[in-house]
C-alpha cells in the first residue's frame, strides 16, 4: 500500500518542484525589476600633466628681422637707446622718464616668460592630488532636483575647466537649496600622487556607477546622451509621478566625486552642518585646481525609484544626519 502511495505521489511531487522553479525565476526577475536604477552622470578632466615648454614666438617686422617679447635687443631696446644721448645723457625730467620705462619694460619681459613657463609645466606625475568624494540622500519630494540636475547636464561644458567648476558650484547649491530634504550624507578625501589619484578616482566613479541598472542622461566630456529608462518602457509603471510622491519611502542619491591639485579636505559628515560646509567647499573649487569630476545621481527617470532597502544594500557607508 505504501508503495502505491509513493508511485501516486511522486509524479505530484515533480510538479510541485517544477511548479515552484518557475515562480522562483518569476519573482527574482520581478524583483530585479523592481530594483532596476536609472542614473544620470555629469563627467570630464584628465589626469595628464603637461609635457611641452614654452617657446618664444617671434614676430617678423616689416622692415626685414625679427622681434621677441624678451629683454635684450627686440622691441623695447632699439627703439629706447637712440635717446640715449639726446641733452647729454639721462638729464633732467625726460631722461628719468626714460629710465623708468626701461625698467617697467625689463621686469614685464621677465614676469612674462616665467607665467609661460608656469602655465605650461604647472605640475607632473609626483604633484599631490585631493580625490573627494560627497554623497547627500534626500527625500524623494525633492522632485525638484533632478530636473535641476537634468539642466545641468544638458548645458554644461565639461571639456572645459571653467565649465567644470560651474558644474560642481551649481549642483552644490542645488543641494544646498533643498536642506529640508537631506537625510543620509557620507564622503571623504584621499591623497595620492598624480599616478595613483586617477586610479582612485576611477575606481570611485566605477563603483557609483555599478548600482544604476542603466544611465538614462550622461554629459561626459560634452557627448550628451539620454535614453528613457527601461522600467517605465517595460510599463512596470503607470504613472510615472506617482511613485515620486508617495512619501519618505523613496530617496535621490546624488554623488559629487572631484580632484584637486595641492591638499584639499572636505570635513568628516556627522551633522546637516558638517554637510553644508563640505558642499560650500565642494562647490567654491577653483578651476585652475581641478583635475576630473563626477556628478552622479539616482534615480534620474521620474518613473525611477529608490527605496530604503536599496539605500541599505548599495549605500552602506552614508549615514544620517
Amino acid at each position: 500500500m505504501f508503495k502505491k502511495f509513493q508511485q501516486a505521489v511522486k509524479p505530484l511531487l515533480k510538479t510541485l518542484v517544477v511548479l515552484c522553479l518557475v515562480f522562483t525565476f518569476i519573482l527574482s526577475h520581478a524583483d530585479a525589476a523592481l530594483a532596476a536604477r536609472s542614473g544620470g552622470r555629469i563627467g570630464g578632466g584628465s589626469f595628464r600633466s603637461p609635457s611641452r615648454t614654452y617657446t618664444p614666438r617671434t614676430y617678423a617686422r616689416p622692415g626685414g628681422g625679427r622681434y621677441s617679447p624678451y629683454p635684450g635687443g627686440g622691441f623695447g631696446f632699439p627703439f629706447l637707446l637712440p635717446f640715449w644721448g639726446i641733452g647729454g645723457g639721462f638729464s633732467g625730467l625726460f631722461g628719468i622718464l626714460i629710465f623708468i620705462a626701461i625698467a617697467n619694460f625689463i621686469a614685464q619681459s621677465f614676469r612674462r616668460a616665467g607665467s609661460y613657463e608656469g602655465d605650461e609645466i604647472g605640475y607632473n606625475n609626483n604633484s599631490p592630488v585631493s580625490v573627494t568624494r560627497l554623497q547627500v540622500g534626500l527625500y524623494a519630494q525633492a522632485r525638484g532636483l533632478q530636473k535641476e540636475l537634468n539642466t545641468i547636464a544638458e548645458t554644461a561644458d565639461t571639456n572645459s575647466p571653467e565649465g567644470r567648476a560651474e558644474v560642481l558650484q551649481e549642483t552644490s547649491l542645488a543641494l544646498l537649496r533643498h536642506p529640508e530634504y537631506w537625510v543620509y550624507a557620507g564622503g571623504g578625501t584621499k591623497q595620492a600622487k598624480l599616478t595613483a589619484a586617477e586610479a582612485e578616482f576611477n575606481r570611485l566613479s566605477l563603483a557609483e556607477r555599478s548600482k544604476f541598472t542603466e544611465e538614462t542622461l550622461t554629459n561626459v566630456n560634452n557627448q550628451l546622451k539620454s535614453s528613457t529608462s527601461q522600467a517605465v518602457l517595460a510599463g512596470e509603471v503607470d504613472n510615472p509621478t506617482e511613485l515620486i510622491d508617495r512619501g519618505p519611502g523613496e530617496y535621490i542619491i546624488v554623488t559629487l566625486i572631484c580632484a584637486t591639485l595641492g591638499k584639499f579636505q572636505i570635513p568628516d559628515i556627522n551633522s546637516s552642518d558638517d554637510l553644508r560646509q563640505a558642499l560650500r567647499q565642494v562647490g567654491s573649487m577653483p578651476s585652475d585646481k581641478l583635475l576630473a569630476i563626477e556628478v552622479l545621481w539616482t534615480p534620474q527617470a521620474e518613473g525611477d525609484t529608490l527605496t530604503t532597502n536599496d539605500i541599505l544594500e548599495a549605500y552602506t557607508d552614508i549615514k544620517v544626519v
